[in-house]
């Protein structure tokens, strides 16, 4: 199986550094390079990635959508594209009451038909931009009726700029395979069997809600991968991973990747220990099988095999990270090769 391979960015890498991060995933060989909006904006890090490198897609992984108006998103969206020769990609996601309220002092409201007008207004006003024509859209959330001559930017010389959706919840997941051009994964949801027994099915009825096709659909696969040049450098960062997916199921939302498998007790055990501040003793309830189904784990010797059992006939896209040892890079170009050509990594 022949994968697009994106590379991954620290929710805590500083903008000062995102440059040379792009020009690293760049020089790997790596199709893309995601950019999380957490610590710090999502637009500014595709900036700097973007402004940086000349091959590489970079994506938005994923912008917060609703503290923003759409204008301002496709504005941002319009001038990235505009930068990079339309290599940009805008990933969204709606976040949870608590954070959109409390964070960041927006009004909350049911988020999936919010989300589905929020993509139809920025597709009206991507047309309005490209085409010239006027701008109309009237919805329940958004409303656009005013695009004068003197705000309207120039037309793309290569109109691609596709939208992406961040889904976990069944609703949000099926409006991505109703509306979007993608949805991208979680960690937590990325499981083959999850994947093949429950996230197709719903985007399938999404768009069987309007009678569309999704051929050109992607779903991009954000997985946890370990892996590494020794076995102690595999057994590492499994150990990273179980740490980091003890947190992630102390969230309700993340649940039900864990009930397909049985393990349905464990995210409310995690919970439970996040109230009391148990931070140490939540990594324990993460067992090694719970690893196996949600963390794909070889040496880079055998990785792109793995890597093609679990996701091959799922899916065309996938990330992998970059090794932090950049003394491993020449090795590791061989592995993203491998990955993109289908073939099997020799090293």
């Amino acid at each position: 199986m022949a994968f697009k391979v994106y590379a991954t960015t620290s929710q805590r890498l500083e903008p000062g550094q995102i440059a040379a991060h792009a020009l690293r995933a760049e020089s790997l060989g790596y199709d893309g390079l995601n950019i999380p909006e957490a610590v710090h904006d999502g637009f500014i890090g595709a900036t700097l990635a973007l402004a940086s490198t000349t091959r590489i897609r970079v994506a938005t992984s994923v912008a917060l959508a609703f503290p923003r108006s759409p204008m301002t998103t496709a504005i941002a969206a319009w001038d990235l594209a505009t930068l990079s020769g339309s290599r940009f990609e805008l990933g969204l996601g709606s976040q949870i009451k608590a954070n959109i309220e409390g964070r960041y002092a927006t009004p909350w409201t049911a988020p999936v038909p919010r989300m589905r007008e929020y993509v139809a207004a920025l597709r009206a006003i991507f047309r309005a931009f490209q085409s010239g024509e006027p701008l109309k859209f009237s919805g329940d959330h958004y409303r656009f009726k005013r695009l004068q001559p003197f705000f309207r930017p120039e037309p793309l010389a290569d109109f691609a700029l596709p939208i992406h959706l961040g889904g976990v919840a069944t609703r949000m997941t099926e409006l991505a395979g109703e509306v979007a051009d993608g949805l991208v994964t979680h960690p937590t949801n990325t499981a083959p069997r999850y994947l093949r027994e429950v996230m197709r099915q719903r985007l399938e009825s999404g768009a069987s809600r309007v009678g569309r096709d999704l051929k050109s659909f992607r779903l991009i696969v954000g997985c946890r991968v370990a892996t590494g040049r020794t076995e102690a450098d595999v057994a590492r960062e499994r150990e990273n991973a179980r740490q980091s997916l003890a947190f992630l199921y102390s969230t309700p939302a993340y649940w039900p990747s864990l009930e397909i498998f049985g393990w349905e007790s464990r995210g409310p055990a995690l919970r439970e220990l996040t109230r009391e501040q148990q931070w140490s003793r939540m990594s324990e309830l993460v067992d090694d099988d719970m690893l196996d189904a949600f963390v794909p784990s070889a040496t880079y010797d055998n990785i792109v095999d793995v890597l093609n059992d679990w996701y091959g006939g799922l899916t065309e896209t996938i990330t992998f990270p970059m090794p932090e040892n950049d003394r491993e890079d020449d090795e590791f170009r061989q592995v993203v090769a491998a990955l993109q050509s289908g073939s099997q990594h020799n090293a």
